[in-house]
């Protein structure tokens, strides 16, 4: 497959699943962003356009930050690292926004830890 189409095909992945998922102060929005080198996460609230909570693998206070990159075995740290920086901000259920990626490896291993870390999706 061509790679503009298989970009092509990722972004309206990507605005289908943008279609239907909106974040609110209750319960915002968790954007997982996978670049080829690094992990973000975001929890956003849709209705005032803010970011409430984040975390990545350039945070400087994540533990280790030189040895994470964008596998599955640093997802499940940010993920566990992210659900305590939502909970300190009062953060206990979320809507899950993959933004495109498939539910698998990565972005299972990341959801599946930040469940285990006390949100609820």
């Amino acid at each position: 497959m061509r790679s503009d189409k298989k970009l092509r095909l990722a972004e309206l992945r990507h605005l289908r699943i943008r279609k239907k998922v909106s974040g609110t102060a209750e319960r915002p929005r968790m954007s997982v962003r996978f670049t080829n080198e690094n992990i973000y996460v975001q929890f956003i609230d849709d209705r005032v356009g803010t970011t409430l909570a984040s975390a990545s693998t350039l945070h400087k206070s994540v533990p280790d930050r030189a040895k994470l990159a964008a596998n599955a075995v640093s997802a499940k740290k940010i993920g566990a690292i992210a659900a305590e920086a939502a909970k300190s901000k009062g953060i206990t259920t979320v809507v899950f926004d993959r933004s495109g990626a498939r539910y698998h490896g990565k972005v299972k291993a990341l959801a599946d830890a930040a469940r285990e870390g006390g949100l609820k999706f």
